[in-house]
């Protein structure tokens, strides 16, 4: 996709990633760009900055992604590109430190959130034969992090979910492509990335130039990290192998606490 004069909505764009994809879309000559977050007033002035458009939403609920999709097709007359980019972080695993409300939560935002964008812009993407979208998920939703069970579980899936759509409206003229970096430096970035679960922490800006760049190839994968592309490889070739490496990986980062 080039980027010139197309539509593009971007959610979770009040600052880090979003913010970062928006600022580089406009510098790429995009027609219009409509950010979207929780926070009204802070929508407002960031877009202002921007100098988009910016509507505040939830998610997580169906009819406000209608309505933000609606607010962007009555400005610029449709969306050629849906960013599924909010998110957030959660600790947790399988006993009674996560909740089974951080477990929903997390699926509500990394899952259903996506399946609400795809709802309502699929139809009218479909009737004119193009339309893109770009789920950011995290190299976790390929790999795994520790300490982060929905998390990682929730991310797996929006990747799973993002090569559902790809399969199943690919012959329709819809693209998809997965954003899976690792650590990014933002408010949501845990502290403490290290004992091999990141590969270097990197600013949202150089994340979003990756992402132009991997939209203009039209590439599935958007790896602002490179070497996870040869991890996903190893952990395909001998799955045994990368759970014993990934559980070792667990013990040193627990005998170091």
């Amino acid at each position: 996709m080039d980027l010139k004069d197309k539509v593009a909505i971007i959610t979770g764009g009040n600052g880090g990633i979003g913010r970062a994809m928006a600022h580089e879309f406009l510098n790429e000559g995009a027609k219009g760009v409509v950010i979207s977050d929780l926070d009204p007033d802070q929508v407002q002035h960031v877009s202002n900055e921007l100098g988009c458009l910016g509507f505040a939403a939830d998610v997580t609920k169906e009819s406000e992604v209608t309505a933000l999709v609606d607010y962007a097709v009555s400005h610029f007359g449709q969306v050629d590109l849906y960013c599924s980019n909010a998110g957030t972080l959660s600790k947790g695993g399988l006993l009674l430190d996560a909740s089974d409300e951080l477990w929903q939560s997390q699926w509500e935002v990394h899952v259903m959130a996506h399946i609400y964008a795809a709802r309502a812009c699929l139809p009218s993407m479909i009737a004119r034969g193009n339309g893109y979208f770009l789920i950011t998920a995290s190299a976790a939703g390929l790999l795994a992090a520790m300490g982060t069970g929905p998390y990682t579980v929730s991310k797996a899936a929006a990747v799973k979910l993002a090569e559902f759509m790809a399969i199943t409206h690919g012959d329709d003229g819809i693209k998809v492509s997965v954003l899976c970096p690792q650590g990014v430096n933002t408010a949501m970035a845990p502290r403490s990335l290290g004992d091999g679960q990141t590969d270097g922490v990197i600013e949202p800006e150089q994340l979003a130039k990756t992402v132009v760049d991997t939209l203009s190839e039209e590439r599935f994968h958007v790896l602002p990290h490179p070497e996870v592309e040869e991890y996903v490889r190893r952990k395909g070739n001998d799955i045994d192998r990368w759970l014993a490496g990934m559980r070792r990986l667990r013990q040193r980062s627990l005998n170091k606490n």
